[in-house]
């Protein structure tokens, strides 16, 4: 490790930052419209075609287990056309979803918009994201993804927000045609002009010190094997059960809480949820170095076990708020804290088949996330049994994640 890296690397004009930049801004729109803004749409699509929460849920279900499912593979495909092709195909199959949810009629469509999605996710999600800025850091790649991954939280803060207050004064197919309007002339300059891999002083795409690429399955350590491990099973395990219940109470927070606060309310709630989760995330990007990320972890899925045993014990506005500020202060966290884990644990080499394959598992479990609390909901009549079951899920994982292997 030489001081030039860490000089370059430690510099505001190393040309990775402003890949970080970019990464940031596909990343406020990819969970903003494709996770927060799974809560608007069913609110909205409940109220003008009658269909009901578990049909909408099954459909984000769906939407988010094709995502990860094809997060397995972003890796390899990032590899032979490159990350900016697979950003800009991402981001097409993402408008065309949101565009499709505009104008639809009928549970099919419905299904279709949410399929689209799934490829928006897999080209601009987690996984491609960070395999692009681990090609561009090294010594500072947990803060370089901490910062990006903040995209995703004022996704939270804006998309969601904004999707509920122009649906309220436009309706719901204008406001998401405005929305994608604006996804599509932010991002299409940025990741035309930021994303690409680190080139040499000659032009040429390398791979030096400082600068690794990116690289397909590495020799001698194949997803079967990895399977196999038991260390990748106290990574992937704790986040697939904490996940599970965090997405689905994300796609469920404004249904829950509209009942006690309103739906205006609902959704500044959602905002603050994710205001906090900003807050913890540049406060985890901060130590990031000089902390042990699995007992991050634990305390993060035991406070927000508090918070959902807060929220089902009382109706009070205040109260509900405070509740939901605490839960959504560990939220982005659970999504930065596998690949600081990853890096720690595993050569160099392996991080991007092992965030992948990690990815998928965590991905495909937390699908389920809004039709299991949907199904429960529907069973129950209320949103009761359903925090009660994240609850649990949140402890079990707090407990798994502290088995390291040896």
């Amino acid at each position: 490790m030489t001081a030039l890296k860490s000089i370059e690397e430690s510099s505001l004009r190393y040309a990775g930052w402003r890949v970080v930049v970019a990464c940031f801004l596909v990343e406020l729109f990819v969970f903003g419209f494709g996770l927060y803004g799974h809560g608007v749409y069913l609110a909205e699509l409940q109220r003008l075609h009658g269909w009901s929460t578990t049909l909408i849920s099954t459909a984000s279900t769906l939407s988010f287990l094709l995502g990860s499912l094809l997060g397995v593979f972003t890796g390899d495909v990032m590899a032979r056309l490159g990350p900016q092709r697979v950003v800009l195909l991402g981001l097409s199959a993402l408008a065309a979803s949101t565009t499709l949810l505009a104008f639809v009629a009928t549970p099919w469509q419905l299904f279709a918009a949410y399929i689209l999605m799934s490829f928006g996710w897999a080209g601009m999600g987690t996984v491609a994201v960070a395999t692009i800025l681990s090609s561009w850091f090294d010594r500072r790649r947990g803060l370089a993804i901490s910062l990006a991954f903040n995209g995703a939280t004022f996704g939270g803060m804006i998309v969601a927000p904004a999707l509920v207050l122009l649906a309220a004064e436009v309706g719901f197919a204008r406001a998401m045609l405005a929305a994608t309007a604006a996804m599509v002339a932010i991002l299409l300059p940025t990741v035309a002009g930021l994303i690409s891999l680190p080139v040499s002083a000659n032009g040429d795409t390398t791979r030096n010190s400082s600068t690794p690429q990116v690289e397909a399955t590495p020799q001698g350590r194949s997803r079967w094997q990895l399977l196999g491990s038991f260390g990748f099973w106290t990574i992937s395990a704790p986040f697939a059960l904490a996940l599970l219940a965090q997405v689905g109470f994300i796609v469920h927070q404004i249904a829950l809480l509209e009942p006690a606060m309103g739906r205006s309310l609902a959704g500044f709630a959602v905002a603050l949820t994710t205001t906090t989760a900003v807050i913890g995330r540049v406060c985890l990007g901060l130590v990031v170095d000089r902390v042990d990320p699995r007992l991050v972890t634990a305390a993060s899925l035991v406070t927000q076990a508090a918070a959902l045993f807060a929220i089902t014990q009382t109706a009070d506005t205040n109260g509900l708020f405070l509740a939901c500020a605490a839960y959504g202060f560990s939220i982005g966290n659970l999504v930065t804290l596998p690949p600081l884990i990853i890096q720690r644990e595993y050569e160099q080499a392996a991080f991007g088949i092992v965030l992948g394959l990690s990815t998928a598992v965590w991905g495909v479990v937390s699908a389920f996330g809004p039709g299991l609390l949907g199904l429960v909901r529907g069973a129950t009549g209320g949103y009761a049994a359903a925090l009660f079951l994240c609850l649990a899920l949140k402890l079990v994982s707090a407990a798994i994640v502290l088995l390291r292997p040896r």
